[in-house]
C-alpha cells in the first residue's frame, strides 16, 4: 500500500487492537509499513511487532505496560472502550477515559516532538461544551487514583449515561490537554467522534437502546459506517502530514452533526427519542 500518510517505519501504539475500530486501525497501519505495538485485554490476531495484554481498569498494569514499551513512540491510537450496560458506570469511566488517559500520559515521555495522539470519542459525547465547567474539573485531576476518586464523588454527573459522559470527558480533555502537549512537548492531540458503526460493540447499543431505535437513528448517509471508515480518519489525524492540526474533534458521523446543527434532523430525532 502506498504510504502517502508517512507511517512507514514509525513506531505506533494501538489500544483496543483485538477488534472493531482498533483492529481496523492496526491492520491498516501494518499495511502502511508501521511498527505496531498492540494493546488489548483480548488476544490480538494480527502480525504486530509486539502485543501486551492490558486491563485498563488496573493502574499498576497500565504503568507496567507503558514502561515495557520501547521508545520512541511516534503515534498513539487510543481505540479501546466499553459501550455502557451491561458494564458498570465505574468500568465504563475507567476503560473509556481514566485508563486510556493514564496510558497516554505514561507514554508521553517516550514521544518525540512531531509525534501525535488520537483518541476515539463518540458522537454520543455531543454537547460537551455545555458541560465544560464540570468536565474541566475531571480533566484537571492529577493521575488515575485522583480521577477515579472524582468520579466516585460525582455519581450524579455520570449516572444518566456513563458512556456519553466518558465521551464528553474525552472531548473536554483533548481540548484542554492539547495546549500543554503542543507547547511543552511538540506533541499533537486530537479525537475522533464516530457515528453509529458496525463493530462488535453495536449489539450492546441495540440491547440497551433498543434495536428499533438504533435502526431508525437518523443517518443522513443512509447506513452505519464500517470500522475501516473510522480507522482511516484516525490514521489521518496522527499522520505527520497534519503537522498543524491539534486540539480538534473530527466528527465522522455521516453528516449527523451538520444536519442537526442546521435543523434538518431535529424533528426526526426528537420523534425517535420520545
Amino acid at each position: 500500500m502506498d504510504d502517502v500518510l508517512g507511517f512507514s517505519g514509525r513506531n505506533v501504539v494501538v489500544t483496543g487492537a483485538a477488534s472493531g475500530m482498533g483492529a481496523a486501525t492496526a491492520q491498516i497501519l501494518i499495511e502502511l509499513g508501521a511498527e505496531v505495538t498492540a494493546i488489548d485485554i483480548k488476544p490480538v490476531e494480527l502480525p504486530v511487532k509486539d502485543h501486551f495484554h492490558l486491563d485498563l481498569r488496573d493502574a499498576t498494569a497500565i504503568d507496567e505496560v507503558a514502561a515495557s514499551i520501547t521508545g520512541p513512540v511516534d503515534a498513539v491510537f487510543s481505540c479501546a472502550g466499553l459501550p455502557g450496560p451491561p458494564f458498570t458506570d465505574e468500568d465504563v469511566m475507567l476503560v473509556n477515559f481514566i485508563g486510556p488517559r493514564q496510558l497516554i500520559e505514561s507514554l508521553v515521555p517516550k514521544m518525540p516532538p512531531g509525534s501525535a495522539i488520537a483518541v476515539i470519542a463518540s458522537m454520543g459525547g455531543m454537547g460537551w461544551q455545555q458541560q465544560l465547567p464540570i468536565l474541566l474539573e475531571l480533566a484537571r485531576c492529577d493521575g488515575f487514583a485522583a480521577t477515579k476518586a472524582w468520579c466516585d464523588d460525582h455519581p450524579d454527573a455520570i449516572s444518566a449515561s456513563s458512556y456519553a459522559f466518558s465521551k464528553q470527558a474525552i472531548n473536554a480533555w483533548v481540548a484542554w490537554r492539547s495546549y500543554g502537549l503542543i507547547t511543552e512537548k511538540g506533541i499533537r492531540l486530537n479525537c475522533l467522534n464516530p457515528g453509529p458503526t458496525s463493530t462488535p460493540m453495536m449489539p450492546f447499543f441495540e440491547q440497551s437502546m433498543g434495536k428499533d431505535f438504533m435502526d431508525k437513528f437518523p443517518k443522513p448517509i443512509g447506513r452505519n459506517s464500517t470500522a475501516e471508515e473510522q480507522a482511516w480518519p484516525m490514521i489521518f489525524l496522527n499522520s505527520p502530514r497534519l503537522s498543524y492540526l491539534t486540539g480538534e474533534a473530527l466528527h465522522v458521523d455521516g453528516g449527523f452533526l451538520a444536519a442537526m446543527t442546521t435543523g434538518q434532523l431535529e424533528a426526526a430525532f426528537l420523534a425517535l427519542s420520545q
